[in-house]
């Protein structure tokens, strides 16, 4: 198994994809199943900056996970948003040139990723997906011929209990 495998994890999408597929994700059997299905040792969470989440962030911090915060914005409607997609490509492409990227696990459906899949193929660096649920998988992903892993069918693995 090789040694330098991270998870990139659009943890909106994640949490959004499990929401819409009715259950709740246990971040630290997720984070287990990560080291033991891919041999990832190492998982980085792309999330917006929310102050009033310190506690949320501690944990998941001491569960194993690093975390790249986004600075948020709030809309006139109330919604918080912090679009991770471009600090995730940026993350796996710098640890691509800075030579820290033996392989990778793309944690997402989103098809602002398609780029990104097709850069690491070219150079030879296997990767997989690990999407949420089949529904929201973007078909520009399936169309990458990339392994692809649909948490829903592992669900009583890593659903909160």
């Amino acid at each position: 198994m090789l040694k330098n495998t991270t998870a990139y994890i659009d943890a909106s999408n994640l949490k959004f994809g499990i929401k819409q597929s009715g259950w709740e994700l246990d971040y630290k059997s997720f984070r287990s199943w990560l080291r033991d299905k891919f041999g990832v040792s190492r998982a980085i969470l792309f999330m917006g900056l929310i102050p009033n989440n310190a506690e949320l962030y501690n944990f998941l911090q001491n569960i194993g996970y690093e975390i790249s915060f986004k600075p948020t914005i709030t809309s006139k409607e109330g919604r918080t948003k912090g679009n991770v997609d471009g600090e995730l490509i940026l993350c796996i492409a710098k640890n691509f040139y800075e030579n820290k990227l033996e392989s990778a696990v793309l944690v997402s459906g989103d098809g602002d990723y398609h780029c990104i899949v097709e850069f690491l193929k070219e150079k030879k660096i296997p990767i997989s997906i690990v999407s949420p649920n089949r529904k929201y998988l973007s078909l520009l992903l399936k169309r990458t011929n990339v392994p692809i892993v649909i948490l829903d069918e592992f669900i009583n693995n890593l659903r909160q209990k």
